[in-house]
């Protein structure tokens, strides 16, 4: 079984929150910055990651008006001692007709989710390969749905050479 260190479950909460989203020029429909806009305001979690152990973890997030009708965010995840701190940009790019959130921690996790309109919400994915402080490689998902009340976020890290998993699930309210 793989022993989670502390930058392992750092990462994996860096994947709680998104961060850095696209640097590209957004230049998007109304309707698309308006549900962008919805979600700016102040946003808390508290939830749990399951691993070799079960721990609580604790999040804030502040949504704010970013340049270029881009939404930036901040937050700050608290597990068993550890902080993660994150911050990026959510942004719809016409070009690619799709939203886009890059990724950027204190942790050794980056990363840019492709997010997509459902319903009345929006649902970012994040599928990446990533190396852990020992070098060992470990696959990373992420889902992150904003609903019109809610931000849910399930967050896995499974390590390739032993089947190891970590998971994470929290829901955010305002």
């Amino acid at each position: 079984m793989t022993n989670f260190g502390p930058l392992t479950r750092a990462g994996a909460l860096a994947g709680l929150m998104l961060s850095a989203f696209a640097a590209a020029p957004a230049v998007a429909a109304p309707a698309d910055v308006a549900l962008l806009k919805s979600y700016i305001g102040e946003w808390r979690g508290r939830g749990v990651v399951y691993g070799a152990s079960q721990e609580s973890v604790v999040c804030r997030l502040s949504l704010t008006e970013g340049n270029q009708d881009k939404v930036n965010y901040n937050g700050r995840c608290t597990l068993a001692g550890t902080n993660l701190s994150v911050a990026g940009t959510m942004a719809y790019i016409e070009s690619s007709k799709r939203y886009e959130a890059a990724m950027t921690s204190n942790a050794t996790f980056n990363g840019i989710a492709v997010g997509q309109k459902r319903g009345s919400g929006l649902t970012f994915n994040l599928r990446e390969r990533e190396k852990d402080e020992d070098g060992k490689d470990m696959n990373i998902s992420a889902q992150i749905q904003l609903t019109k009340e809610a931000i849910n976020v399930v967050f896995e890290v499974v390590y390739v050479h032993s089947g190891d998993s970590l998971r994470a699930e929290v829901p955010f309210s305002r």
